[in-house]
């Protein structure tokens, strides 16, 4: 059996256990031979949790690694650009975990690296791996809800209220090295979903506008812990995203309406109403979705190993070009994606 030698850059972000987890369980599949962390407790406490994981103090000893031929990067976002560029040049793959950068610039740099090697990428927006995602993907594509005039998309839970980043996670609602807080850590995937459909039917984006707010002030006054996003496309179509810390339940309710039918997922269902598809009177939840794909995470390294995967790894463009139009929403709100001040 084919196994693959992989390595972690960085092990901050608040998935790392998750992934660790995963390639515990694949380990006959994918071996972690080395973790470098700017942080050597840290990076020496999650190796010691991947058997015959090394701590590596230098990043350049996993570049000049011949036997390891992938990276994990779950360092801090600000760290991204140096980390994924030098594993890019190394000719490593790359899963990075999102988002891929602070905003265009960067992400621009990350991305032209990535395709100058000709290695492969992959991030981890799970919700492409949805049923709901793919049978959007697809309705609104076939063009069965006829021209598209407006979108919204949630993402919402409690982490703010509920202290999820109290200890090791802090960093994630410090702007300076996250980039944002609660509007770019869950807003990220709900722009993702944006990027990822609808410019095929609705042109570009043209113009942005945003709100960000503060009430609880858990972890200082500075951070979003919730926002709201509006994209206008050259179509003319409207799409809004939410997103929050500082709901007491999880949220996701999403919402696609066009001059010929509409979609809106709520109570755990999804209800769709088309002219031009039988049985879509949008009154009964929609049965027989395409079945959950494995998550992103899992494709990465399905991908390597050569298998036909459910659904296509996201593209660096598109991780980049969600990257740039977050920081255009922070600008739109009069903050910066670097340091969270108006």
């Amino acid at each position: 059996m084919t196994q693959l030698t992989t390595a972690f850059l960085g092990v901050a972000h608040i998935h790392t256990p998750g992934f660790i987890g995963t390639l515990n369980k694949r380990a006959n599949e994918i071996r972690v031979k080395a973790v470098h962390d700017h942080q050597e407790e840290r990076g020496r406490r999650r190796a010691g949790e991947m058997p015959g994981a090394q701590f590596v103090a230098d990043p350049q000893d996993i570049f000049d690694d011949p036997e390891i031929t992938s990276v994990v990067i779950c360092a801090e976002t600000v760290r991204h650009r140096d980390l994924v560029t030098r594993a890019a040049r190394a000719g490593k793959h790359l899963f990075v975990e999102k988002p891929l950068g602070l905003g265009a610039e960067d992400s621009r740099a990350m991305a032209d690296a990535i395709r100058a090697a000709g290695v492969t990428f992959q991030t981890g927006f799970a919700m492409r791996s949805g049923g709901v995602s793919r049978f959007i993907t697809r309705e609104v594509q076939a063009g069965h809800l006829g021209r598209i005039t407006r979108v919204r998309y949630s993402n919402c839970h409690q982490a703010a209220l509920a202290g999820w980043f109290d200890t090791e996670w802090r960093w994630l609602t410090d702007p300076k090295l996250a980039g944002g807080g609660a509007f770019l850590d869950l807003g990220a995937h709900v722009l993702d979903q944006i990027v990822h459909i609808f410019p095929k039917t609705e042109g570009e984006v043209t113009h942005v506008a945003a709100s960000l707010g503060n009430r609880g002030g858990r972890y200082g006054t500075q951070i979003d812990e919730y926002g709201t996003g509006l994209l206008t496309f050259a179509s003319g179509a409207s799409a809004v995203l939410e997103a929050s810390w500082i709901d007491p339940q999880l949220r996701s309710p999403l919402e696609v309406f066009g001059t010929e039918g509409q979609i809106q997922v709520k109570d755990g269902g999804l209800f769709y109403y088309s002219q031009h598809v039988e049985g879509m009177d949008g009154k009964t939840p929609v049965t027989g979705l395409s079945p959950q794909a494995p998550h992103a995470f899992d494709q990465f390294w399905d991908a390597l190993l050569g298998r036909e995967l459910p659904v296509p790894l996201v593209p660096v463009e598109e991780a980049a070009q969600g990257s740039a139009l977050m920081e255009r929403l922070y600008h739109a709100a009069g903050r910066s994606t670097t340091t969270g001040l108006e």
